[in-house]
């Protein structure tokens, strides 16, 4: 927990109290369904919760944005950036019922109310969001491909509408096709070695309607 105030050191009581929840509902909920492994239990708050803060250091969500988590697995990054911005509404989405059934759990043992959730493939939510974020679920194009038509159209950031991607090691390859990406290098917010490789990239996506 002192990790996640080391960086974030202006959390509110509340704040500070639904990160510290986040250790016991973790590892009681893992050992009746495992989402997360057991190393990284023991290592929560830097391999999770401060990794999905990334985001955090690249873009502040504004009150009344909406985030959609697509593949969440047992939450992340959606629910310590839903702790963070407790104005901004996010919609946590993946296609298996266990790693829903925890979030669930998880969402309900911290109060918060503004999460949602669907059990299901994202190409069947029919919702429009200001940013799509994720932690490296697929291929850039594959990603891309099935989010396509559920951004806003209307800007209220300063980075365009679009996608905010967890990822580790070499995109040149991956992301040669999206030259509008951003690649914003984690090393440059955190200290510890275990984001060396990790960024967060930004995608502005062109409202289609």
């Amino acid at each position: 927990m002192e990790i996640i105030k080391k960086y974030f050191p202006n959390l509110s009581d509340e704040q500070e109290s639904r990160f510290a929840k986040l250790q016991e509902l973790y590892e009681d909920w893992n050992l009746k369904i495992n989402v997360v492994s057991r190393k990284d239990i023991d290592e929560l708050y830097l391999r999770h919760v401060l990794h999905s803060l990334g985001i955090a250091k690249v873009m502040q969500f504004e009150s009344g944005a909406k985030v959609m988590d697509v593949g969440t697995g047992g939450g992340f990054p959606g629910i310590p950036l839903a702790i963070l911005f407790p104005e901004t509404k996010f919609h946590l989405v993946d296609s298996i019922g266990k790693k829903i059934k925890v979030v669930n759990e998880v969402v309900d043992g911290l109060g918060l109310e503004n999460v949602k959730t669907t059990h299901g493939r994202v190409e069947e939510v029919k919702d429009t969001y200001d940013f799509i974020v994720s932690r490296a679920v697929a291929q850039m194009e594959t990603f891309h491909r099935w989010i396509k038509g559920k951004v806003h159209k209307k800007q209220n950031h300063e980075l365009k509408n679009g996608i905010l991607y967890l990822k580790g090691g070499d995109l040149s390859e991956e992301l040669a096709k999206f030259p509008k990406a951003t690649i914003y290098d984690l090393p440059n917010y955190f200290d510890e070695e275990f984001f060396e490789t990790k960024k967060v990239v930004h995608l502005p996506i062109k409202y289609k309607g």
